[in-house]
C-alpha cells in the first residue's frame, strides 16, 4: 500500500476507535486492533521501531481490553471507572519509566532507530496509559494528554505530518475521554483497584 494511503487509513481507523474509547463502549476495542496493525507497518516503514514495537503489545493490551470490559458493562452497555491508588500509580509510572530507559538503550545499541531514547519512552509511557485504559481508570486520560504532545513533535520531525496532525486530534479526543470518564466516575460509587 502506497505509505501516504496507508498513514491516512491508519490515522482515520484509529480516530475512530479512541472516539469509540471516550464513549466507553467495547467495540472500541476491534477498532483499536486494526488501528494498531496499520500503524505498525507506518512506524516500520518510518524505522521507529520502539512505536513499531510498541503497535505490536497495543494489540495484547487490547485484546486484554476487550476481554475484560466485556464481563463489566453496565444497563447502558458502557463500563464503569475505576479508581485508581496512589500506591499502583507509582508502581505502574516506575514501571513505564524504567522500561523506556532499557528499551531506549537496547533501540540505542542495536538499531539504526532515528530516536531510540524518545522512541523508547513514549512507547513505555504508553503501554502505562494503554493499561490504564484497559483497567478504566480516569489516569489513562491524563497519561494520553502528556504522550500526545511529545508525540506531535516526534512525528513533525520525522516528517509524518498526517500523524502529528492526527494526535493533535488524539489531544482534543483525550480531553472529551478525561471529562466524559471524570463525570462517569463522578455518578457512580468509589471502587479501587486493590492489585
Amino acid at each position: 500500500m502506497n505509505p501516504a494511503v496507508l498513514e491516512w487509513t491508519a490515522a482515520g481507523v484509529s480516530m475512530l476507535g479512541v472516539w469509540l474509547m471516550s464513549r466507553r463502549v467495547l467495540v472500541a476495542w476491534p477498532v483499536g486492533l486494526v488501528s494498531v496493525a496499520l500503524y505498525a507497518l507506518v512506524f516500520a516503514q518510518a524505522r521507529l521501531y520502539s512505536d513499531t514495537l510498541l503497535q505490536v503489545a497495543f494489540g495484547g493490551f487490547l485484546l486484554f481490553g476487550w476481554v475484560s470490559w466485556r464481563g463489566r458493562q453496565q444497563d447502558d452497555g458502557k463500563v464503569a471507572i475505576v479508581a485508581l491508588s496512589r500506591r499502583l500509580l507509582v508502581r505502574d509510572l516506575s514501571m513505564g519509566l524504567g522500561a523506556g530507559v532499557l528499551l531506549g538503550a537496547l533501540m540505542h545499541h542495536f538499531t539504526d532507530a532515528a530516536l531510540p531514547w524518545l522512541d523508547a519512552m513514549l512507547a513505555s509511557l504508553s503501554l502505562v496509559g494503554q493499561w490504564w485504559q484497559a483497567r478504566r481508570h480516569v489516569a489513562a486520560w491524563w497519561m494520553w494528554l502528556a504522550v500526545d504532545v511529545v508525540y506531535i513533535g516526534m512525528y513533525v520531525v520525522k516528517s509524518l505530518h498526517v500523524t502529528a496532525a492526527l494526535y493533535a486530534v488524539f489531544l482534543v479526543l483525550a480531553v472529551i475521554g478525561l471529562r466524559a470518564w471524570r463525570a462517569a466516575a463522578a455518578q457512580q460509587p468509589v471502587t479501587a483497584a486493590g492489585r
